[in-house]
């Protein structure tokens, strides 16, 4: 049975190996020094929130990061999932939808308006996940890098 528990300081060495993966997958390179520091953050501020996922033989096989933000259309915070990688062995194991549920549970436990997230338009398997989960809202992301 798959268990979801809050990151922890001991989860270092498990994270940072499904969170290179998660960078790979997104074709993207991030310093070791930032990453320590997302990961000291997650563990450590409480403005950042993770959980990592973990199988029968306790072997961490995915993670989920979330934050919350204030919002206009709303008096509650929205939660905004920003993170979500299974390992590529656990896939189609529903431990992607117990990460989602989780962070589901955690923002509406606190009082969140709703729960949100991004994705490659070509990343259709984790697509096939979140139409069966969530509502696709027809919205395009744009970005300006500082």
């Amino acid at each position: 049975m798959t268990t979801i528990n809050a990151i922890t300081q001991g989860d270092f060495d498990e994270w940072s190996g499904l969170w290179r993966g998660y960078l790979t997958f997104y074709g993207t390179q991030l310093s070791d020094e930032i990453t320590a520091d997302t990961f000291r953050r997650l563990v450590e501020d409480g403005e950042l929130h993770g959980a990592v996922a973990r199988d029968d033989a306790g072997r961490a096989i995915g993670i989920v990061h979330w934050l919350t933000h204030p919002a206009t259309w709303s008096r509650s915070a929205y939660c905004y999932l920003e993170d979500l990688y299974v390992d590529t062995a656990s896939r189609g194991s529903g431990t992607g939808r117990l990460l989602i549920a989780h962070v589901r549970g955690w923002a509406a436990e606190h009082g969140c308006e709703k729960v949100y997230w991004l994705t490659q338009e070509t990343n259709m398997t984790a697509r096939a996940l979140y139409d069966s989960v969530a509502t696709h809202t027809g919205y395009t992301h744009y970005q300006i890098a500082l």
